[in-house]
């Protein structure tokens, strides 16, 4: 167990693992397994956190050319669906290199648009990496020049895969083993909401009547980075778009900036105001409905609605010629449900983007964005 904690909201809660990095452990072990004979109690890891984990080997098991090992996920106070599952790696030698793969209950994509292609098993990019450096770990210790081809498999996967958005992104047949750090920091509706109601009201303290308001970190990095709002000292909402503008409202901001990815803001356009996986989604049914009223015909809706990514849904929109119109339609939904939710005394505009797609950059914005922006460089 990891007795590492975080505040929120003046309570403890504890920090837990990801996939990633039980699988890493799992693959680690497993490989020293194969080619000692021996079996670790605990498998140690740097997560790229910086945290060192010591995690227990569970489930040791070797036969004719392979061994298995399993690592218990601990979500710790993160409600997570995966918590408290077994993530197993198997290895097996090979002539050369590090094959990673996976087996039971972990899902292979289906759609563009993902961290992996087409095909390949849902093992994102940071886990695969971490799987990489714990088999390469073990090899050296070993003094081992050959091939190790890993399998990662999580027993009952698929049926929990049924809980998330995976058969909607088009990830079938399990789960997908991610994380970037390495390490689950737990979330807290309450707590977060008032993280945010403290930092609007440290930056109402100082005088600013204006706030920057950004969904996440690509939002904030655009806002400080492309378009030069540094200054403005963006603040991080999180999913709560609706309770970040109630609180900056009441904490007497009479200018609102909203700058976010389309991934998030595409969900405005349909009233969202909380824009977690878990409250819903809706985004390619919103680009469909943008579609159709830009002109897209019957073909073209149903091929948007089968996008895993709203990146994947704007090819298609540019590739019909249909993008700024589209972009039209949502602009105007997002700005008619910004105007709803904010008190008439506060202006509040938008500035909407994307990193990738076909065309990176601002997508649309609302008409008084660049006076706002304007009025934060001063």
């Amino acid at each position: 167990m990891l007795r590492s904690y975080i505040m929120k909201n003046g309570k403890p809660l504890r920090c837990g693992y990801t996939t990633g990095a039980c699988a890493a452990a799992a693959a680690g072990a497993a490989t020293q397994m194969l080619l000692t004979g021996t079996i670790p109690a605990t498998w140690a890891l740097d997560t790229p956190k910086g945290v060192r984990l010591a995690l227990d080997i569970l489930e040791a098991r070797a036969g004719e050319g392979f061994a298995r090992c399993a690592v218990q996920k601990d979500s710790g106070d993160d409600p997570d669906v995966t918590n408290g599952v077994l993530v197993y790696a198997t290895a097996k030698k090979t002539d050369v290199g590090i094959v990673i793969d996976g087996g039971e209950g972990v899902g292979h994509v289906t759609k563009p648009g993902l961290d992996q292609p087409v095909g390949a098993a849902a093992i994102n990019s940071m886990p695969r990496r971490m799987i990489r450096e714990q088999v390469e770990a073990a090899c050296a210790a070993c003094r081992y020049s050959g091939g190790v081809e890993i399998a990662i498999s999580i027993p009952g996967g698929e049926e929990l895969a049924r809980r998330t958005f995976n058969p909607r992104l088009g990830i079938e047949g399990g789960l997908s083993v991610i994380g970037t750090t390495g390490i689950v920091e737990p979330m807290s509706t309450e707590a977060v909401v008032e993280t945010i109601r403290l930092e609007l009201g440290v930056l109402a303290a100082s005088g600013t009547k204006g706030v920057v308001l950004c969904p996440g970190a690509y939002g904030e990095s655009f806002a400080r980075e492309a378009l030069g709002l540094a200054a403005a000292k963006p603040v991080c909402v999180s999913n709560f778009i609706g309770e970040g503008i109630d609180l900056a409202a009441s904490a007497g901001f009479g200018r609102i900036l909203l700058v976010g990815h389309i991934g998030k803001l595409v969900k405005l356009g349909i009233g969202m105001m909380n824009t977690h996986s878990a409250c819903g989604d809706g985004r390619m049914e919103t680009l469909a409905a943008c579609a159709l009223e830009a002109g897209g015909e019957a073909p073209l809706l149903r091929q948007i609605l089968a996008c895993a990514t709203t990146d994947a849904a704007l090819d298609l929109l540019d590739g019909a010629g249909l993008l700024d119109a589209a972009m039209a339609a949502l602009r105007a939904r997002v700005q008619s449900a910004l105007k709803r939710r904010a008190p008439a005394c506060v202006r509040i505009g938008f500035v909407c983007f994307t990193n990738a797609g076909p065309r990176p950059g601002i997508l649309f914005r609302s008409d008084n964005a660049q006076e706002l922006m304007d009025s934060f460089a001063k």
